[in-house]
């Protein structure tokens, strides 16, 4: 099998399996729900993204049953092997949203090897938008993918995105404050996958944090933007990667903005 017909395989089966898990978190959005906390008030889970990631992990394995899925709830996996195929889920992310009937969530699926990824696709079904990456390059809802060709940092929208935590606000604060400091206006969705995704369609121009971020909150919107011809690195311009310190992710026009942006977090914001 060649190279494009294994991605195109991949990517078939990530969408499939997206679908599958989106279609469980929105059989219970914004209805009952069995609501748990994990490390703080706002760090919740519910019995839906345990339903919800069992069920694209049964999607994944009916096609790849020995390949090791990578997984934010339950025992599935936490590290992404560096060798080798793998699939990285998160079965809803945003789930603060989705607890609070905010249609901003979605599932996400990446096919990996040797840590890269190869396909990838997120489906906010409350939005009724599906983002697909595979070897013939991004598309939402089947039209082209492009990032936005905006140069201007005055004219352009930003995001901070992740999660700083309570003890971390002073990064918070200086995240914001470094994005409106320099750019035009600044958006917050609270759904990492959906931000990303964002970018590679052009709705926003970049979105960055200083901290080391889940790989089933990245890794499918890193390859969608990259797929769309955006750039996405570490703090230091590096290659980002699912093990980097940091994320700055843009429509390669204003990198170097939202680098220095991201970097002056840890320096309080200057």
């Amino acid at each position: 099998m060649s190279k494009h017909d294994e991605g195109a395989g991949r990517a078939s089966v990530a969408v499939h399996a997206a679908r599958a898990g989106a279609d469980v978190a929105a059989g219970s959005f914004r209805g009952e729900l069995e609501v748990d906390h994990k490390d703080g008030k706002t760090d919740v889970v519910t019995q839906t993204d345990r339903e919800a990631q069992r069920r694209v992990i049964e999607v994944i394995e009916a096609s790849y049953p020995d390949e090791p899925v990578v997984g934010e709830e339950d025992d599935a996996l936490k590290a992404v092997p560096e060798t080798g195929p793998a699939w990285i889920v998160d079965p809803i992310d945003g789930t603060n949203n989705y607890v609070n009937g905010i249609r901003a969530f979605g599932t996400a699926v990446a096919a990996v090897r040797d840590g890269d990824p190869v396909a990838a696709a997120t489906v906010c079904p409350a939005l009724g938008d599906t983002y697909r990456v595979g070897p013939t390059g991004a598309v939402r809802n089947g039209d082209p993918l492009s990032v936005s060709d905006c140069a201007d940092p005055e004219a352009a929208t930003v995001c901070p995105t992740y999660w700083w935590d309570f003890d971390q606000r002073d990064q918070y604060a200086a995240a914001v404050r470094g994005l409106t400091d320099r750019f035009g206006d600044v958006r917050r969705f609270g759904c990492a996958q959906l931000e990303l995704a964002m970018v590679a369609s052009g709705a926003l121009e970049g979105t960055i944090t200083n901290l080391r971020a889940n790989p089933w909150d990245t890794v499918a919107g890193v390859a969608l933007i990259r797929a769309a011809g955006g750039t996405v690195t570490d703090l230091e311009g590096n290659r980002w990667r699912h093990d980097s310190e940091g994320l700055v992710a843009s429509n390669g026009a204003l990198h170097d903005e939202l680098r220095a942006a991201a970097r002056a977090i840890d320096e309080g914001g200057d």
